[in-house]
């Protein structure tokens, strides 16, 4: 559609909740991940309708689902009233969506929880305040009443929550540590991935080298930022993408074809997470062990 001239200066995503009927904060999230385009590309949210902008609106199709509670054992690093922080195995997808509505995170804490989980993000996603991929495994933080959402929604927002992840990836870092600055939007032609993308959000990874080894680098990686897929998309952009992450690059070493059976995805875990905690403010900091086929790549690394 062309943005005509009682539509300049309006915001974009009050121009999406307008045009299609949506809330202002789905319109957003349309923008955010990428279904919004601005004459071809990604814009900001806030973007300031131009006279004749095209804009392109790819509207997502609203879907009912049935999220069942199912008794499914929980690897629990702490839990109180407030909060409850989970380690998630690999292969565990955070939330129910379409062709995916049962065994996930939010079916096992529906069970756990008995009902005691914040409602600020509706039925679908019940006390998630942050998620973490399906084959990534780690650590996530959980609220369980709307206070604690709020709270760590908006630690989230401005950077106060501490994430750190390990990673294998391909290569060698040019430096023992560094940073990536590179802004992430929804990939132009594959939209079921995120990309580098000029007028994209901002994406800020730091990283260090733990150890390196013969065409692999152990690290470690802290996100300032917090986009979708964003270690991902950052190591792959650099030339270094994680082992076992077709999605993004990873899969095509002999020595990931040959230890197949260890690679269930991506070889990225949350190893630690600290933030001041919603009831107290004191920080808590948590911190859980390597999965055993992490470690096993990284003891056969060592025999290469």
């Amino acid at each position: 559609m062309i943005i005509s001239s009682e539509d300049i200066k309006k915001r974009l995503d009050v121009f999406v909740s307008e045009q299609i009927g949506v809330t202002r904060s789905n319109a957003q999230g349309l923008i955010e991940n990428g279904y919004v385009t601005v004459n071809g590309k990604a814009e900001n949210k806030n973007y300031r309708l131009r006279e004749n902008d095209e804009i392109e609106i790819e509207e997502q199709e609203p879907v009912t689902l049935n999220v069942e509670a199912e008794n499914i054992p929980l690897d629990i690093v702490f839990e109180d009233e407030d909060i409850i922080v989970i380690n998630k195995p690999s292969g565990m997808v955070v939330h129910p969506a379409p062709g995916n509505e049962s065994g996930t995170l939010v079916n096992a804490l529906l069970y756990h929880c008995k009902g005691s989980l914040s409602g600020i993000n509706g039925v679908i996603r019940p006390g998630i305040v942050h998620r973490i991929d399906k084959d990534t495994s780690g650590l996530l933080v959980v609220a369980k009443n709307d206070e604690s959402h709020v709270f760590l929604s908006s630690l989230l927002k401005e950077h106060g929550i501490k994430r750190v992840y390990h990673a294998i990836v391909t290569g060698h870092f040019k430096e023992s540590k560094g940073t990536v600055n590179a802004p992430i939007a929804r990939h132009p032609v594959d939209r079921k991935k995120m990309a580098v993308v000029i007028g994209g959000r901002e994406a800020i990874t730091h990283y260090e080298v733990i150890e390196e080894y013969p065409s692999f680098t152990y690290a470690r990686f802290q996100l300032e930022t917090g986009r979708t897929h964003q270690i991902r998309v950052h190591t792959s952009y650099i030339g270094h993408p994680i082992i076992g992450d077709e999605v993004y690059g990873g899969g095509k070493t002999v020595f990931e074809k040959n230890n197949k059976a260890l690679l269930n995805g991506q070889i990225l875990h949350a190893k630690i997470l600290s933030f001041p905690h919603p009831r107290t403010k004191e920080i808590v900091t948590f911190e859980c062990e390597l999965p055993d086929n992490f470690k096993r790549l990284l003891e056969r690394l060592k025999g290469v």
